[in-house]
Formats: C-alpha cells, sequence, structure tokens
C-alpha cells in the first residue's frame, strides 16, 4: 500500500530532500516516509553529491485515558506497533482498581494494602500467555493458599477450596506493579496526577484535542482510547459537578451503548494486627449471610509482601455500600465518615465469633462506582469507532474482572493496529 507525494520541500544545511512516499513498513508495523537525500560533501578532490534513501517515520500518536491493567495493556500493545502513546491518569500512580495503598501506623510503620483487586486468575489462552511473561519478568507470582467461605448462621468455615485447584495470581511486590511496568515501557510516556477535562474531535485535522481540567493544552492526537469510565459516564458528574470529558453527542453512533454503565459500589477496610489471626484457618474467604461483608483477604500473606505485620483487607456488600451512598450522596466522603464505616465493618468482622484481636491499624475506603455490573461490549470486547479513531475499553466491556478488563485493553490496541495499518 502506498500514496505517492512528490516535490522538493527545502535546503537545509547544504541538504536537498526530496519526498518521494509513503510506504508501510511491514517488519517495522509503522508508516515511513522514503526521502532521497542529496548531500554536499567534499573529498580530496573537491566537492560531490551523495544520494541515499533514508525511512523518516510518521509518527502516529494516540491518548490512553486511564493507567489501570485495560489502559497498560493497551498502551504496551500500541507502543510495540511503533505507535506514540501518551496515558493520562488523574491519580498519583497507576493501577486503578488495581492500584495499592500507602499507609502510616501511629508509631510511623509503613504498611501497603492491595486496597482493591486482591488477586486474579484466567481461563483464556492469550492472557495465560502474557501472564508467563510477567511471571518471567518478576511482575507477578502465583498466590497458593487455600480458600473458603464462612457462614454468619452456622458461624462455620465451609466450601474449602483446596491449593491448586484454580490459580490465583498477585502482583509482586503489589498488585500495581504491572501496570507500573507496561507504563515504563519504550514508546509510552505516562502523566501522572493529570485530569483530563476535554476532549473535542477536529473534523478538519481529523484528530483528538486534549484540555486538562485546568485549561491546560495537552496536545493534538490521531486516536483516542478512553479505559476510564469517568471519561464518558454522567455519573462523575455527581462527584465533580462537572460534564464528562467526552461529549457523547460528537460520538452518536456509540453514544446509547457507554451513556451510563451500571455499577456495583463497595467499601474497603484495611486492618493491621501486630500478630496472626490464627482462628482464622484460611487466608482468604468470602462471607455467606452477611449484608454487610462480602470477603477478607490475607494481604500480608501473598508472595513478595512485609510480614511484619498480619494486614487484612475486607470488602463490604454492594448493599451496604449502596445504603451509604444513598444517605451521603457520591461526593468524597469525609474522614469522620470513614471512621465510622470503618467501625462498621470492624463490628462485622467480630461478630463472626472468630477471635480477632484489636488492630493497631484501621481505615476505611470507599470504591465509589469501580466495580462494573454488566458487559456493554460483549463479544466485540471494546466499543470502537473506526471514523473518530477512539476505543472504550475496560472490564465494563468484558467482564468484571482482571482477565476481562486485559482482554478489551487487547482488543481495542487491535483495533488500532488494523486502522492505521489500512490507511
Amino acid at each position: 500500500m502506498s500514496s505517492t507525494i512528490t516535490g522538493l520541500v527545502k535546503e537545509k544545511q547544504k541538504r536537498f530532500y526530496l519526498w518521494s512516499g509513503i510506504r508501510w513498513v511491514e517488519t517495522k508495523s509503522r508508516w515511513v516516509m522514503l526521502v532521497k537525500e542529496k548531500r554536499q560533501e567534499k573529498g580530496e578532490k573537491g566537492a560531490f553529491e551523495v544520494c541515499g534513501w533514508t525511512m523518516n517515520p510518521i509518527t502516529t500518536k494516540v491518548a490512553v485515558i486511564g493507567a489501570g491493567i485495560s489502559g497498560a495493556v493497551c498502551a504496551s500493545n500500541l507502543a510495540k506497533n511503533g505507535i506514540s502513546v501518551t496515558i493520562f491518569d488523574s491519580a498519583r500512580g497507576p493501577g486503578g482498581r488495581m492500584s495499592r495503598r500507602r499507609e502510616n501506623g501511629e508509631d510511623g510503620r509503613e504498611l501497603i494494602f492491595d486496597h482493591g483487586a486482591p488477586c486474579f486468575t484466567t481461563t483464556n489462552t492469550e492472557v495465560e500467555e502474557m501472564i508467563r511473561g510477567w511471571e518471567a519478568r518478576g511482575l507477578v507470582a502465583e498466590w497458593k493458599q487455600n480458600y473458603g467461605s464462612f457462614d454468619f448462621i452456622t458461624k462455620k468455615f465451609v466450601n474449602y477450596q483446596k491449593e491448586g485447584l484454580s490459580k490465583k495470581y498477585v502482583g509482586i511486590p503489589g498488585m500495581n506493579s504491572i501496570c507500573r511496568a507496561l507504563c515504563q515501557e519504550p514508546g509510552i510516556e505516562s502523566k501522572f496526577g493529570v485530569m483530563v477535562g476535554r476532549l473535542e474531535w477536529l473534523e478538519n485535522k481529523e484528530s483528538w484535542s486534549l484540555t486538562g481540567s485546568d485549561g491546560q493544552d495537552l496536545g493534538q492526537f490521531n486516536g483516542v482510547v478512553a479505559s476510564d469510565k469517568s471519561t464518558f459516564s454522567h455519573r462523575s458528574t455527581q462527584v465533580t459537578g462537572k460534564p464528562p470529558p467526552l461529549d457523547l453527542d460528537a460520538i452518536p453512533g456509540i453514544a446509547d451503548m457507554v451513556k451510563e454503565v451500571p455499577v456495583r459500589p463497595c467499601f474497603a477496610l484495611m486492618l493491621a494486627f501486630e500478630t496472626p489471626l490464627s482462628s482464622i484457618p484460611v487466608k482468604g474467604f468470602s462471607f455467606e449471610n452477611s449484608e454487610v461483608l462480602k470477603w477478607a483477604i490475607c494481604d500480608s500473606s501473598k508472595p513478595g509482601r512485609s510480614t511484619s505485620s498480619e494486614r487484612w483487607v475486607l470488602h463490604s456488600t454492594e448493599q451496604y455500600a449502596e445504603g451509604i451512598i444513598a444517605r451521603d450522596g457520591l461526593q468524597k466522603p469525609s474522614n469522620a465518615a470513614l471512621a465510622e464505616i470503618s467501625e462498621e465493618l470492624f463490628g462485622e468482622f467480630q461478630r463472626t465469633g472468630l477471635d480477632v484481636s484489636v488492630p493497631f491499624f484501621k481505615k476505611a475506603h470507599r470504591w465509589g462506582s469501580a466495580f462494573p455490573a454488566t458487559s456493554i461490549a460483549r463479544d466485540e470486547k471494546c466499543i470502537w469507532d473506526r471514523t473518530k479513531k477512539l476505543a472504550i475499553c475496560g472490564d465494563f466491556c468484558v467482564s468484571p474482572n482482571v482477565e476481562g478488563a486485559i482482554l478489551s485493553g487487547l482488543a481495542a490496541a487491535s483495533k488500532f493496529s488494523e486502522s492505521f495499518s489500512c490507511l
């Protein structure tokens, strides 16, 4: 595939350049401009001309909004295909729901929690292959522990799941390690603490213009990947008081699909104990017949974690979180409100009847809209507007887990690679 452009461009430092065409180079997976260069050199017998062909890459720029696992996987695959990627994320670092939280105890001890996704599993061969690569890089390890369920009515553990029946993986040294490594790969520029306030499609330039929430010009891009629901969901307006950055009227073909993504909120409780909770026979379990707690994970039992204290992360039920949000709204909860919620969640943990000692650290965190309640893309795995080069990806497109987010990010990257190779 090629289109020919001819014409003498300019003289610069005694060099003459002749544009002679644009070619797709399969081995480099990118478009290049073939430039004939006439260079004047001086030798022993005087001046002479040297002519030769050089390949000047035509840079394709894509903005990825959101540095969770879906956005990070998409960015990594785009960069490997020769596309220049800029990641924007309003958080201080990558991870999204795979973030980890740094806290300090009253004695100054640093405490680290995976307060979102505790681990992940997969049944997809493509994802399994990626995991093997991450394991080889020291980013991932299998978490070999037994799991079960706790029945609040009988006060007993039931449904034990033995080690090895379903492989569970964790990031090393934290769940965000995968995203962090992907965001640092060649061809990717990551900008954290930057909130995109507006995306505008420039029809005459066939490109996207991005503006920060503070009015800063963030640049123009040939395509955009939105892996953060707040980019287009009006639910974010209830938090920020501002319309979402992406005006859905600009993408009528897919607006109805993404207008509102149902979510499941929850509260996370981070606990740190001086001594192990020896009365609990497993390191991870779900709760049955509790209206308050959904599951509990011993975070410090994961490979690569500090064992100076025993740290647990508990997640509330959707029902409990929705009740709190219905009462207090979606605005950021105050420290006083979070302290009250942490007491309620810990109180339910104590009502198990298990020998749960008093923790030396206890703090709650709200996940207001991180967990999707449905899939909006299904077999397509992402939402794609080929005309405007806009991809929407995330676990909300496939399935509400890490595997679903990875598959959606891969699908979005594939759409861009196919589109740009057909220009």
